[in-house]
Order: C-alpha cells, then structure tokens, then sequence
C-alpha cells in the first residue's frame, strides 16, 4: 500500500518563495529609488522585532492554546527595563551594560508571567483573554503615572546602543542583532515543537482532559508554555529600546497586541514559519500603506484608517481561502528523517 505523506522541505521551499518574494519587492524599491538602502534596512531590521513577537505568542496560542492580549505589555517590560538600566536620562541612573539590563528584563519577565499565569491560567479561554488584557492596560497605566520611576509621559531618551565596536552604522548593527536572535530564538522553537514537550502541549491544546487522563500536569506545561512566550516578547522589547533609543507609554497601544496577533493568524496558528512569513506580511502592510498617499487616487485618505482596513481585508481573505493560515503547522511536528524512513517503507 502506498501512503502520500507530505513533504516538510516541500512546505520549507514554498516559505523560501515567500521571502524571496517579499526580498524582491523590497530590492525593486530600493532600485527604483521608492526606498533607500537606510530605510530598507530599518524595515528589516523593524520586521525581526515583529518576528520575534510573532513567535512568543505563537508558543502560548499556538502550542498551548493559550489567549494572550498583554503582548505589549510584556513587550513594553523588556522595553523599560533597558531603558531605566542603561538610559542616561533615566530617573533610576544606573547606566548599566545593555547585556545586564537584558539579563535582568528577563528575570523581570518571569516573575510577571509567573505573578499573571498562576490564577490566569485556570480560567476558561475568554476570561483568560480579559486578565491577560486587564494586566496590559495596568502595566500601561503604571509607566505613565509613576513619574519618579518611569519619567512618565515624557519618555525616556539617550538608550545606548547594543554594541558600539562593530564597524557599521546604527541601523544595520540593530538588523545583525535581531537577525541572530531571531534564528536563534527560531532554531529553539523548531527544535522543542518536536519533542516529547511540543507533542504533550499539542495533547493539550486538541484535549486538556486527555492529556490530564495520560498523567500530564496540563498547568504545569501551560505555565511553562506562557513564561516561554512572555520572555520572548521581553527580548523584542529590549532590541525595539535599543533600536529605536526612545520610548513612552504611548509605544504600549493596545493595537500593537493586535498586530501580532494578525501576524500569527495569516501565517498559521502553531507554525514558525508561519509567524515568519506573517511577521513580514504585517510589516509590509503597516509601512507600505504609508505610501499610497503619494499617489492621488489615495490623497484624500488617512493612512491609519486604511491601514486597519487592509489589514481586515487580509484577515478575512485568510480565514475565506486559508483558515489554518499560509503555513498549517501540522508538517512541522516531523523530523524530515521521519518522512525519508516512511517514504522507503511504503
């Protein structure tokens, strides 16, 4: 009997095209004189952010089923810690090395998602959805009243660069950064989807009570799987402070939630490729709309209004013709191996 299995490097080649696609695109501009090589390679460097976002949440969404709305919350923690550690303008003056403040966001980032996942976890989907965002909106509120900590409103300026020795410009030191993070943190996720840890937490997203049945501790990995996400998203925060060099309470908007959100449904809920490819699909989007003004059909319209709508548009074109998103993530939990020994065997 012959048994069709599908091919993972089939699905890996069909995510090259994609990025190749975009790669392209982002080329022609730059040739055409749409975009210069500075602002191109902010954009890059702007999408490994979003990339990074897009993968912490998939791991609580997409593995474990977990509803996270506090993604900029924890995004935002990463984001001052760095500032407050190494900003010279920080109320705190500590000034420290950019690896240290790093080091302590992510400590900080566990003991929130530990203080938040404890009695949130337990709640059914929709509440968890409603303690997640509740804890977003009290982070927000707590950066922008608590002056003499968090300098308020005003912001904090003068974040120092990650590393300063290397022979390129800011911009581009800030792509190689996020780049390494990126793969590394991609590389990991790959490796733990398919082990013995991502096929419970697949048991438990599909049938919490099965996986409880099997002697799994569902909280337990529920847990682990929510801390993962959290310190994720505080590593993007810590790159987005030390890109940008500035940030305020108005950089925690609740719609950024939103954004990756969209990334991880158009790439696929539970595929790292997916949160890739959805990464700089959203990207794309959100900063190629800020040029349709230059064209006069377009003139007489707000760039924000029209970015939400085409980000909408997106949103119900996937659900219509791809409701797993581009990149289903079911080939993900084979080893290529795997495949290669059945495809000999059938």
């Amino acid at each position: 009997m012959n048994v069709t299995i599908p091919k993972t490097d089939q699905t890996l080649g069909s995510t090259s095209v994609v990025l190749f696609a975009l790669i392209t695109l982002l080329g022609l501009a730059i040739l055409t004189g749409t975009l210069t090589v500075a602002y191109a390679t902010y954009l890059l460097a702007l999408s490994g952010m979003y990339v990074l976002l897009a993968l912490g949440l998939n791991v609580q969404w997409g593995y474990g089923g977990i509803i996270n709305f506090a993604v900029v919350a924890f995004w935002g923690l990463g984001a001052y810690v760095a500032a407050l550690a190494t900003a010279g303008t920080s109320p705190m003056g500590l000034e420290w090395h950019p690896l240290f403040a790093l080091v302590v966001a992510i400590i900080f980032s566990v003991i929130a998602a530990v203080i938040v996942g404890l009695p949130a976890i337990r709640l059914r989907a929709d509440y968890l959805a409603i303690a997640t965002l509740g804890f977003s909106e009290i982070f927000r509120l707590l950066v922008a009243n608590e002056t003499h900590i968090t300098a308020g409103m005003a912001g904090l300026a003068g974040i120092p660069s990650v590393l300063d020795g290397l022979p390129f410009d800011a911009v581009t030191t800030n792509l190689l950064i996020v780049a390494i993070a990126g793969l590394i943190v991609f590389v990991f996720l790959r490796r733990i989807h398919r082990s013995p840890w991502g096929r419970v937490m697949q048991i438990i997203k599909a049938d919490e009570d099965l996986a409880e049945s099997l002697g799994k501790n569902a909280f337990s990995f529920k847990m682990q799987t929510f801390v993962l996400g959290c310190v994720i998203m505080t590593i993007a925060g810590v790159y987005y402070a030390h890109f940008i060099g500035y940030v305020d309470p108005t950089d925690l908007n609740p719609l950024e939630t939103f954004f990756v959100w969209v990334a991880v449904i158009l790439g696929g809920s539970g595929s790292n490729r997916g949160a890739v490819v959805g990464a700089f699909i959203l990207v794309a989007v959100l900063e190629g709309t800020r040029f349709l003004t230059d064209f006069s059909v377009f003139a007489a319209l707000s760039t924000g209004p029209l970015r939400l709508l085409i980000v909408g548009v997106l949103i119900v074109l996937i659900m219509r013709f791809k409701p797993e998103g581009l990149y289903p993530p079911r080939d993900e939990l084979i080893w290529p191996k795997s495949l290669d020994d059945t495809e000999g065997q059938s």
